[in-house]
């Protein structure tokens, strides 16, 4: 009995050598629209569908295999005499092998400008359909609908037939792909319609790679990217030299360049844990990378460093002079290259920084469920800033207190940051409270404290840490403001001739 195999495929890379070797196996070629032109063109002999259903394709190719005639032989069980017997009475045919790739929606929707009317025409309606049939029905035929899966097919094929194993691998495949293709069209959708937290959300992820380990040597771990995500970010980064990415560097990677954007000057951006350790902005970015070098020459060590200017020579010999994981910038120069890849570990990593606009919404996982929020994207030039205390901040204290604020939001609470104009001087991060995230950032800072600015990302629920920001001499303070106690953080302010700025809005990170 002929074996017969549909193939109706948008992207066509193999597509004809596997058809070829599936017609010296005995298998009767079915196909449609461009596929069957395709596959004729290069000498294999294709049957159309049409001619299988009796039914010429309509409306401009939308319908064409949603017919009895091919989900019949999709859906039968070939072992399931009933099943036979409603074949043969409807003179329909068994389907063994199903290769079919869907329209490209996902390829659509990334183009420049694309119509809302152009993204809907590429809504697949039968392949996803045909998939999902072939799928369900895997104990009985093959699905196929990734290329990089005709090899081994064909290898089992001529070994004697597709494995079970095989067959429900595909099948496991082809509703992931499924899964993910209807993803895509609802995220699209949602956006567009403007609806927000719906009723339900779907996201998917594509395998950027496998990773060693997790945060630690016995945590299994791999890396996601989101197909539709901002190409300014670690997932969609080039990498130019060094050993793979691990999980900690990813995810402290991320935090550098999530901090370093927010800067208009010259920037760089050292994290160690997910936390800056030091922050520095300049009119290069020699200047600024030495700045952040001196906020904390000894937490640098091994740390991730992003600029958001291009790395020159000058720079890049400053950088070597250092152990570092990453170095992440919008570009390298080439004489900087010829530096830094000197050093046999180090990573180095190019974001294109004039594509970071694109909202996207942060996942954060708990056991059993998922926390969704947009990202904290809330500026000073947004804020309703008041001072209110005796004492007007200077020029200098409003520049430095500018430059504290932009690096406490992206500081695990509780923060304190402590900066002057163009660097930050210490920084007390995560702890269970304010006052203590204070004294680490003063400690930090030491004499430099002098005449600089700190700035809390939430409100003091008393003025003790106004008062450790006098005695270590302290001049300006930005905060949330809100508190109950507020007239008493105020109050010491004023004893001290500290001028205080609140902002009315919070930054929060946990």
């Amino acid at each position: 009995m002929t074996k017969r195999a549909l193939i109706s495929v948008s992207e066509k890379a193999g597509i004809v050598e596997f058809a070829e070797q599936l017609q010296s196996l005995g298998y009767e070629i079915l196909s449609t629209g461009g596929t069957k032109t395709l596959l004729a063109d290069n000498g294999v002999t294709v049957k159309g569908v049409d001619e299988v259903t009796g039914f010429p394709e309509i409306l401009e190719g939308r319908v064409k295999t949603l017919h009895p005639s091919i989900h019949g032989g999709l859906l039968a069980k070939q072992d399931q005499p009933d099943h036979q017997r409603q074949l043969q009475e409807q003179g329909i045919e068994a389907i063994d092998l199903v290769c079919v790739n869907l329209y490209p929606f996902q390829q659509t929707i990334a183009k420049p400008n694309v119509s809302f009317e152009d993204a809907v025409e590429n809504i697949d309606i039968g392949g996803p359909t045909m998939l999902r049939a072939a799928a369900k029905n895997h104990a009985y035929l093959t699905v196929v609908v990734d290329s990089e899966d005709y090899d081994k097919v064909i290898e089992e094929l001529k070994a004697g037939g597709v494995s079970p194993a095989l067959k429900k691998r595909l099948a496991a495949k082809v509703f992931r792909h499924t899964a993910a293709y209807d993803a895509y069209i609802a995220q699209y959708l949602t956006e567009e319609s403007g609806e927000e937290n719906p009723e339900r959300i779907t996201v998917t992820y594509e395998r950027k790679q496998d990773l060693r380990y997790g945060e630690n040597p016995h945590q299994k771990a791999a890396f996601y990217r989101n197909p539709l995500g901002s190409e300014f970010s670690i997932a969609h980064a080039r990498q130019h030299h060094g050993k793979e990415l691990s999980y900690n560097n990813i995810k402290d990677a991320d935090a550098a360049l999530q901090i370093v954007k927010d800067f208009d000057q010259a920037a760089a951006v050292a994290v160690k844990h997910m936390n800056p350790c030091g922050v520095g902005t300049g009119d290069s970015p020699q200047e600024a990378f030495q700045r952040a070098f001196e906020a904390d020459s000894t937490s640098i060590f091994g740390g991730i460093v992003a600029f958001n200017r291009g790395v020159n020579k000058e720079t890049a010999e400053k950088l070597a002079e250092i152990f570092l994981e990453i170095v992440i910038a919008p570009a390298f120069s080439d004489d900087a290259l010829e530096i830094l890849t000197k050093k046999k570990n180090i990573r180095l990593l190019t974001v294109p920084f004039d594509r970071h606009l694109k909202h996207e919404y942060i996942y954060t996982s708990v056991e059993g469920g998922l926390l969704v929020q947009d990202q904290d994207r809330y500026t000073l030039e947004d804020a309703d800033l008041k001072v209110v205390t005796k004492r007007e901040p200077t020029d200098e204290e409003w520049t430095a207190m500018k430059t504290a604020w932009k690096v406490v939001k992206h500081v695990k609470s509780n923060a304190i940051v402590v900066a002057e104009p163009h660097m930050t001087l210490g920084i007390g991060a995560g702890q269970m409270n304010r006052v203590g995230a204070a004294k680490i950032a003063l400690e930090q800072a030491g004499e430099r404290a002098q005449g600089a600015a700190l700035a809390s990302d939430a409100f003091f629920p008393m003025d003790d840490t106004v008062e450790a920001a006098a005695k270590a001499g302290i001049t300006a303070i930005i905060q949330t403001g809100g508190s109950i106690k507020d007239e008493d953080s105020i109050k010491k302010a004023d004893e001290y001739g500290i001028a205080m700025v609140m902002t009315g809005v919070r930054h929060f990170k946990h």
